[in-house]
C-alpha cells in the first residue's frame, strides 16, 4: 500500500527507507521485483535504504556509509534480478 501511495503523484524519485524489514524473503523479493520494474519500465528512480546486504545487492549502485561519511561508492557488478527469483521461488512453490 505504501508503494502504491507513493506513485499517485507520478514521482521520478522513490524514497525506500528499509522496504523490506519486517517481511518474509518471498515477499521481499517481491517489493524489489516491483522497485525494479519502476526503474526498468517507468524510468523512476528508487533510493533504497537498507541495513541488509542481500537486498542491497537488487541496485545498481552501492553507496555505504559510516559515522555519516561515504565509505563504499561503486556501481554493482552483481545485481541481483528479482524477476527472475521470484520465478524460481514460484516453482519451487509449485513443486513442493
Amino acid at each position: 500500500m505504501a508503494i502504491a501511495r507513493a506513485l499517485v503523484n507520478n514521482p521520478s524519485l522513490v524514497l525506500a527507507d528499509e522496504p523490506t524489514g519486517n517481511l518474509d524473503t518471498k515477499t521481499s523479493v517481491e517489493v524489489m521485483d516491483i522497485f525494479q520494474c519502476l526503474n526498468e519500465e517507468k524510468g523512476i528512480t528508487v533510493l533504497l535504504i537498507t541495513h541488509e546486504q542481500d537486498i542491497a545487492q537488487y541496485g545498481t549502485r552501492i553507496i555505504g556509509f559510516r559515522d555519516t561519511v561515504i565509505v563504499v561508492d561503486h556501481a554493482n557488478q552483481r545485481r541481483r534480478w528479482a524477476k527472475r527469483e521470484v520465478e524460481e521461488l514460484a516453482a519451487l512453490a509449485e513443486s513442493a
